[in-house]
């Protein structure tokens, strides 16, 4: 009986154990979940603020070069893959319109 109480015992305390190390790890996992989160939220506003600035200067200059429009397009790709609305598509539509040297409309 002594043994049977022991071997009770040493289950329910390695189970409790077991719990606390559980909890542990699920709040670190909740925290990390946050934190990635966080993190992916932030590049997508960098990303958003970088198309609106290359979207208003080269606008403003009435072309974008080549390179600005593949780095454009990588961004708007990037902004899409971490699950961007599509707030910005009219506005790369309307980037990727412009011509790509300054004198292509004159």
């Amino acid at each position: 009986m002594h043994d049977i109480l022991t071997i009770v015992v040493s289950i329910l305390s390695a189970s409790g154990i077991l719990g606390i190390g559980t909890r542990a790890i699920l709040k670190r996992l909740k925290t990390q979940e946050n934190r990635q989160k966080a993190v992916e939220l932030g590049v997508q506003a960098l990303l958003r603020d970088r198309m609106l600035h290359s979207y208003n200067k080269y606008t403003e200059l009435g072309y974008a070069p080549i390179f600005a429009k593949e780095n454009f397009e990588n961004m708007y790709v990037q902004y899409h893959g971490l699950g961007g609305n599509g707030v910005m598509t009219q506005l790369h539509t309307a980037f990727m319109e412009l011509p790509t040297d300054k004198e292509a409309d004159r």
